[in-house]
Protein backbone atom coordinates (compact mmCIF):
# COMPACT_ATOMS: atom_id res chain seq x y z
CA UNK A 1 0.00 0.00 0.00
CA UNK A 2 1.06 3.28 -1.17
CA UNK A 3 2.17 6.11 1.71
CA UNK A 4 0.96 9.70 1.37
CA UNK A 5 3.04 12.29 3.48
CA UNK A 6 1.34 15.49 4.57
CA UNK A 7 3.08 17.42 1.40
CA UNK A 8 1.27 14.56 -0.86
CA UNK A 9 -2.11 15.22 1.13
CA UNK A 10 -1.72 19.34 0.69
CA UNK A 11 -0.85 19.09 -2.64
CA UNK A 12 -4.35 17.04 -3.76
CA UNK A 13 -6.29 19.08 -1.41
CA UNK A 14 -5.32 22.45 -2.96
CA UNK A 15 -5.40 20.96 -6.75
CA UNK A 16 -8.11 18.25 -6.49
CA UNK A 17 -10.62 20.39 -8.32
CA UNK A 18 -7.87 20.16 -11.45
CA UNK A 19 -9.39 16.45 -12.06
CA UNK A 20 -12.77 16.64 -10.42
CA UNK A 21 -15.58 18.83 -10.87
CA UNK A 22 -16.12 19.52 -6.97
CA UNK A 23 -14.29 18.47 -3.81
CA UNK A 24 -13.79 14.69 -3.29
CA UNK A 25 -11.89 15.62 -0.13
CA UNK A 26 -11.87 18.35 2.89
CA UNK A 27 -8.94 17.52 5.15
CA UNK A 28 -6.12 15.47 5.39
CA UNK A 29 -8.07 12.36 6.40
CA UNK A 30 -10.52 12.07 3.75
CA UNK A 31 -7.74 12.94 1.21
CA UNK A 32 -5.86 9.97 2.59
CA UNK A 33 -8.77 7.47 2.45
CA UNK A 34 -9.64 8.75 -1.17
CA UNK A 35 -6.09 8.29 -2.54
CA UNK A 36 -6.23 4.36 -1.07
CA UNK A 37 -9.43 4.23 -2.68
CA UNK A 38 -8.15 5.03 -5.90
CA UNK A 39 -4.69 3.08 -5.34
CA UNK A 40 -2.98 7.21 -6.59
CA UNK A 41 0.98 6.87 -6.95
CA UNK A 42 3.32 8.99 -5.87
CA UNK A 43 6.64 8.73 -8.06
CA UNK A 44 9.71 10.64 -7.68
CA UNK A 45 10.66 12.04 -11.27
CA UNK A 46 9.09 13.07 -14.01
CA UNK A 47 10.88 9.95 -16.31
CA UNK A 48 8.96 7.80 -13.51
CA UNK A 49 5.50 9.66 -14.54
CA UNK A 50 6.26 8.47 -17.86
CA UNK A 51 7.06 4.97 -17.21
CA UNK A 52 4.04 4.76 -14.82
CA UNK A 53 1.86 5.84 -18.33
CA UNK A 54 4.09 2.77 -20.24
CA UNK A 55 2.98 0.41 -17.80
CA UNK A 56 -0.57 1.47 -17.78
CA UNK A 57 -0.80 1.58 -21.37
CA UNK A 58 -1.36 5.05 -22.04
CA UNK A 59 -1.01 6.34 -25.45
CA UNK A 60 1.70 8.88 -25.12
CA UNK A 61 2.89 9.19 -28.61
CA UNK A 62 3.84 12.18 -30.05
CA UNK A 63 3.74 13.41 -26.17
CA UNK A 64 6.35 15.71 -24.45
CA UNK A 65 7.37 16.10 -21.18
CA UNK A 66 5.02 19.50 -20.56
CA UNK A 67 2.29 17.60 -22.18
CA UNK A 68 2.42 14.59 -19.16
CA UNK A 69 2.98 16.86 -16.64
CA UNK A 70 0.02 18.94 -17.64
CA UNK A 71 -2.40 15.98 -18.06
CA UNK A 72 -4.92 16.95 -15.40
CA UNK A 73 -4.31 13.15 -13.44
CA UNK A 74 -0.56 14.60 -12.85
CA UNK A 75 -0.34 16.52 -9.74
CA UNK A 76 3.37 18.20 -9.26
CA UNK A 77 4.13 17.97 -5.25
CA UNK A 78 6.48 20.93 -5.33
CA UNK A 79 9.61 18.48 -4.22
CA UNK A 80 10.24 16.96 -7.68
CA UNK A 81 7.64 14.37 -6.69
CA UNK A 82 4.48 14.25 -8.46
CA UNK A 83 1.01 12.52 -7.41
CA UNK A 84 -0.91 10.41 -10.40
CA UNK A 85 -4.58 9.96 -9.48
CA UNK A 86 -6.41 7.57 -11.57
CA UNK A 87 -9.95 9.65 -11.87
Amino acid sequence: MQEYDEAVLQCFLEKQLQLFPEKVAKNEEEAEEFLEDCMAVVVNSVREVWEYFEETGVDMDGADEEEILEAEEVFDIGDGRYLIVEG
